[in-house]
């Protein structure tokens, strides 16, 4: 089943199916395996499992550095609820957690992109989780999401050497832009999904 996102204005879930109601605020992406929800503090030593490992953070951009510990993944969370409340939707920042067992796999955001504003989807799941669609189903979600608001593309950014961040923006369906240095001081391949472009469902 390919995810779209219908949002409730009263639970402030975005619930995926067929038909959308939209609320300004997304605070849960409910995809078919997959919950998107707020980042909360007690959540740092599921977030530390991927945002602290060396093979996740090199591959990160904006570049970022691999958090060092609890501490650190703590004050990181407490910093990216504050810059969200500051953000207009469909933007944020979300835990990627697993329905069948409410285990956190790692985040995702869909965040505007100066200088442009484009909308930029991310993900970063810890490598236990790698291999098993979970990338390709948040991107999906968020890119419906962003879609359902009213947003007409959105885009990703993978590092030239990302081999495993390219096939997913290809099962997503998103189209190659070209190479780019516009974006994160990096060079970075530039991918974009406008909603006839989804897979259907």
């Amino acid at each position: 089943m390919t995810p779209t996102c219908v949002a409730s204005a009263n639970a402030g879930t975005a619930v995926i199916s067929g038909r959308a109601r939209v609320s300004h605020v997304a605070q849960r992406l409910v995809a078919e395996r997959l919950v998107l929800r707020e980042w909360e503090a007690g959540d740092a030593p599921a977030a530390l499992a991927a945002y602290g490992d060396e093979q996740v953070a090199r591959w990160l951009a904006p570049a970022m550095d691999r958090v060092r510990d609890p501490d650190a993944m703590r004050a990181l969370l407490a910093q990216w609820r504050a810059e969200d409340a500051r953000l207009l939707s469909p933007a944020g920042r979300w835990a990627i957690e697993r329905s069948q067992d409410g285990e956190i796999v790692g985040g995702a955001s869909l965040l505007p992109l100066p200088p442009d504003e484009e909308f930029e989807i991310g993900w970063a799941l810890h490598p236990q989780a790698w291999g098993q669609g979970y990338a390709t189903e948040s991107g999906l979600a968020l890119a419906r999401w962003a879609f359902s608001q009213g947003i007409e593309q959105v885009i990703a950014l993978v590092r030239p050497a990302n081999t495993r961040a390219a096939a997913t923006v290809g099962r997503i369906g998103m189209e190659w832009v070209g190479e780019t240095e516009k974006y994160h001081g990096l060079r970075l391949q530039e991918y974009r999904l406008r909603p006839a472009d989804l897979p259907a469902e």
